[in-house]
This record gives C-alpha cells, sequence and structure tokens, in this order.
C-alpha cells in the first residue's frame, strides 16, 4: 500500500512541477469556451474584459477540458513524465514518513482541485448571479453580459441559460439606466435566440419582444441595431414571434426605417434583411398565411427605393429582398411596376452598376450585384408577362 501512495506521489508532484512551469510562462485556465475561471467579484471570468484583450477560442491545447477526476490527472502526468526524473523523486520520495506522505496528498488535493476546469455551465452560473447582485459594480455587470454572450453562441449552452435562471435575468437588463448594459443584454437575447426555437419561445412568454422594439427606436445608433438584431432573431422561422411583431405595429416599425432617410444607414440595411427573412420564411411555408404587409404598396415602394441607394450593400440588400417578395403569392407583379416603378429602378440601377465596374476598388462587388439585378429582371418580367 505504501508503494502504491508513493508512485500516485510522485507522480503528482510531478504534475505540480510543470503546472508551476505553465503559471511561469503566464498560462492561463480555460474553460471549453476559452474563459478564465473566476468569480464575477475577482474580476470576473475573463479576469478582465475580453474587450480589452481578445480571448482565443482556438487555443484549448492541453487545457481543454481540464482535469476532471484524479485518474485524468495521473493519465496526463504519466504521459508527459520523464521516466528518469520520476525515479529520481521516487527515492526522494521513499524517505518521506507516513504523516509527511499523508500531508503531501494534502497538499496535492488542494493543487488539483485549483486546477480543475469549471464547465460552461458553472461559468454561467457566476456569470448569472452576477446579475441578479444588486450591489455588483456597473464594470462587473458589464462583464458577466459579454461573458454570456461568448458562453451562449453554442446551442447546447443557450438552452441551458433558462434552466440557470439566465433568460430573465439577461431580460431585466433591458431596464437599466446604463445604454452600455442595455446593448449588450439585448445582443446576448439576440445571440442566444438565433436559430432556436426553444429560447425564442422562453423569451417571446416574458413578452419581450415590444421592449426590444420600443428599444429599436432609441436615439443611439448602437442600441438601436442591437435591439433590431434581437428582434430579427426572436421571429425569424417563429409565427408565434411574428404574430406578435404584426399585432405591436411591427409592420409600421419597419416601414418608417425603411422610408426615412434620417435613419441611420445600418438600420436600414439590417431592417431590408429582416423584411427578407420574413418574406423568406413565409415562401417555405406556404400552408401559412402571409402578413399583411407583404402586399402593402407602400411598403413595396419603400424597399424599391432603396434598392437606387447610393450604398451598394444596403441596394444588394434591397434586391435581395425584392427577389424573394416578387416570389410571394400575395404580391402582384404589376403592383411592382405601376406602384413602385420596379422597372425603371432596375433600368438606374444597371446604369449606376456598370459605372461602379469601371472602378477598379468596386468593380467585383458591383459585378456580384449586377448579377442579382438581372435574376430580379428576370423573375419580375416573367411574373408580369404571364399575369401574375
Amino acid at each position: 500500500m505504501r508503494v502504491l501512495r508513493l508512485s500516485l506521489i510522485v507522480l503528482l508532484a510531478f504534475l505540480i512541477s510543470v503546472s508551476i512551469a505553465w503559471a511561469s510562462e503566464d498560462r492561463v485556465n480555460k474553460s471549453i469556451s476559452g474563459l478564465v475561471w473566476s468569480t464575477g467579484k475577482e474580476g470576473g471570468l475573463f479576469g478582465k474584459s475580453h474587450s480589452e484583450e481578445p480571448v482565443d477560442l482556438n487555443d484549448n491545447d492541453e487545457l481543454d477540458g481540464g482535469f476532471s477526476s484524479l485518474d485524468g490527472m495521473l493519465q496526463w502526468a504519466i504521459g508527459h513524465s520523464d521516466p528518469a526524473k520520476l525515479k529520481d523523486a521516487a527515492k526522494s520520495m521513499q524517505r518521506l514518513s507516513d504523516d509527511e506522505l499523508k500531508q503531501r496528498q494534502i497538499e496535492i488535493q488542494d493543487l488539483m482541485e485549483k486546477l480543475r476546469m469549471p464547465s460552461d455551465a458553472e461559468l454561467m452560473k457566476v456569470a448569472i448571479d452576477d446579475l441578479n447582485n444588486i450591489s455588483i459594480s456597473l464594470e462587473d455587470r458589464l462583464r458577466a453580459l459579454e461573458e454570456l454572450l461568448v458562453l451562449v453562441e453554442p446551442i447546447d449552452n443557450a438552452n441551458d441559460l433558462n434552466k440557470l435562471g439566465g433568460v430573465a435575468a439577461v431580460i431585466s437588463q433591458l431596464d437599466n439606466l446604463d445604454l452600455d448594459v442595455r446593448k449588450l443584454a439585448a445582443w446576448v437575447i439576440g445571440k442566444a435566440s438565433q436559430n432556436n426555437p426553444v429560447v425564442q419561445n422562453q423569451v417571446l412568454e416574458l413578452r419581450t419582444l415590444a421592449k426590444l422594439m420600443k428599444m429599436v427606436r432609441s436615439d443611439v445608433v448602437e442600441e438601436a441595431t442591437k435591439a433590431l438584431y434581437a428582434v430579427s432573431a426572436l421571429i425569424r422561422n417563429n409565427f408565434d414571434g411574428q404574430k406578435i411583431f404584426y399585432a405591436e405595429a411591427g409592420d409600421l416599425m419597419l416601414k418608417d426605417i425603411l422610408s426615412n432617410s434620417t435613419f441611420d444607414i445600418r438600420l436600414r440595411r439590417k431592417c431590408v434583411s429582416l423584411v427578407g427573412d420574413l418574406a423568406e420564411c413565409q415562401l417555405e411555408n406556404t400552408d401559412k398565411s402571409e402578413l399583411p404587409f407583404f402586399s402593402d404598396h407602400s411598403f413595396l415602394k419603400a424597399i424599391v427605393d432603396l434598392a437606387l441607394s447610393d450604398d451598394l450593400e444596403l441596394q444588394e440588400k434591397s434586391l435581395a429582398t425584392i427577389k424573394i417578395l416578387l416570389q410571394l403569392r400575395t404580391t402582384d407583379a404589376s403592383t411592382f411596376k405601376d406602384s413602385c416603378a420596379l422597372d425603371n429602378a432596375l433600368e438606374k440601377m444597371r446604369m449606376q452598376l456598370r459605372q461602379l465596374m469601371e472602378e477598379e476598388d468596386q468593380r467585383e462587388y458591383a459585378m456580384d450585384v449586377e448579377i442579382l439585378r438581372r435574376e430580379v429582371e428576370l423573375i419580375f418580367y416573367k411574373k408580369l408577362e404571364n399575369g401574375l
């Protein structure tokens, strides 16, 4: 028995020396998501905000997953040991008394606890607890939201968010007086809800959509765009969410932003993309009744007008959305011609794009947009010719 205990201690002692070497090289403990393990009170899971020093999510190497058991630690130690050094260490260990061996075991056990990597769920729980702590500093509150923004990206982690009380905790931050807190909270909601019906429904049940839609009207562009990102993530491919969106006058909100040039170009791009997403969802679910604003003439005209924008990215997004709208059964080609003057718009775009293709730095992008323009033109005139 004493020989076995000596062997264990020799291996773990070797592990201690390697761990110390790691520390001397400024290595830090990371979870599988790349987050540093410490509490919010100790400066956050990152140690400091990842906005100051980005976390390399690909740098997992030996630290990936951590040591979940004594056996795992021993196996790692064996695989990274030098037999000659182990033999020398064993000789020195043989001179220890039973009491000294017992003390060394306690020390190694303490070290093993410190080296244990927390799971992503544990990291999320720490961040959520920080959000629920009313006395925490603004810096730590922001750090907790930044950590959750990274942690909820994997769908399994996003699905755990509500189980840990995180959905309600993050939503509550939308009422915070600090702009950056509200912005980050909306971003986390959007990230967790992206293509995730489980989280979408959890957020919708807490009547969060109306609050986010109000934030879209913010005078601060960053807050408005993050809120619109969250709105888009919540209603994409979610018909219950789309019904709430329409009931909350979401169509009027979109029309206002699309038709009003005073809104920031970034917000208008996101609005056009959202309309395209909604139309595509409708196209893929023909058994569902179409949202009324898809046949609203003034709404369609606002999108066609944006296709003539000087901003090439906005022009491209508008064309992509028009292409999908033309394929819906409720949209009429004659409406696009008579009320939206799509035929004239397509010709003007052709002339604009021809000029841009003469500029070396714009040529490739302009050629891609021109291909899209031709596709729209083909669908439009074919539908017009068939009287649809």
